[in-house]
């Protein structure tokens, strides 16, 4: 199984729209669009996991630079998600503390 990873998408695209351009391909167990847990709205990106690898690459390759909804999508392997954001994780803000005057 293989996760594909499908960024610069329009935010008007679906999850079927998604699903027929790489249906073509192989068989597809899930696709999901990622939105803002705020406003509902798609983010732009989104994952496609197909139950094939060797299908998965082809799909890579005709995919990667295709125009969908007016946008030239970015396709590539999902890599792996890392624990917390930066490369100390936390995923919070700093005031940068050694600057604070209050």
């Amino acid at each position: 199984m293989k996760n594909v990873f499908v960024g610069n998408m329009s935010f008007e695209t679906t999850e079927s729209g998604l699903r027929s351009i790489f249906e073509p391909f192989g068989e597809i167990t899930r696709v999901n669009i990622i939105t803002d847990r705020d406003t509902g709205r798609a983010r732009g990106f989104g994952f496609v996991e197909m139950s094939n690898d060797e299908e998965a690459a082809k799909a890579i390759t005709a995919l990667n630079g295709t125009e969908m909804d007016g946008r030239a999508l970015n396709v590539n392997e999902a890599k792996p998600k890392t624990g917390g954001s930066g490369p100390r994780g936390g995923g919070g803000y700093s005031r940068g503390r050694d600057n604070y005057r209050g």
